[in-house]
C-alpha cells in the first residue's frame, strides 16, 4: 500500500463506492466537506475537464478562478498521475455518448 493509501483513505473510498445515486453522493460530500472544500474540489474538476478539452491555462484561470500554479499541478497529475482523472473523464464521455445524464439522475 502506498503512503497515501491509509486505512482511513480506503474506508473513504469504500464509502464513496457504496453510494448508489448522485443525490446520495451529494449529501455525503456536503456532510463531509466544508463549502470551501467542495468549491475547491469542484474547481479542480472543472480545470481537469477544461484541460482535457485543450483550453489554455490563462483562459481556464480567468473562467474558474484557479491560479496558473494550480492548473499546472492539475495538468501534471492529468498527464502523469495515477490515472484517476483519465478514468473519470473516460467514464463521463462514455456515459454522455450513451445519452446517460452524468451524474446519473441529474439533468445538466
Amino acid at each position: 500500500m502506498e503512503d497515501w493509501r491509509t486505512t482511513d483513505v480506503d474506508e473513504l473510498i469504500g464509502a464513496l463506492l457504496g453510494l448508489e445515486a448522485a443525490d446520495e453522493a451529494a449529501r455525503f460530500l456536503r456532510d463531509l466537506c466544508t463549502l470551501g472544500e467542495l468549491h475547491d474540489l469542484a474547481q479542480r474538476w472543472a480545470v481537469v475537464r477544461r484541460l482535457d478539452q485543450g483550453e489554455h491555462y490563462a483562459q481556464i484561470s480567468r473562467e474558474t478562478g484557479a491560479s496558473t500554479a494550480t492548473i499546472t499541478r492539475i495538468a501534471s497529475w492529468l498527464n502523469h498521475g495515477e490515472g484517476g482523472y483519465r478514468a473519470a473523464l473516460d467514464r463521463l464521455a462514455a456515459a454522455r455518448e450513451k445519452g446517460i445524464p452524468y451524474p446519473a439522475g441529474r439533468e445538466s
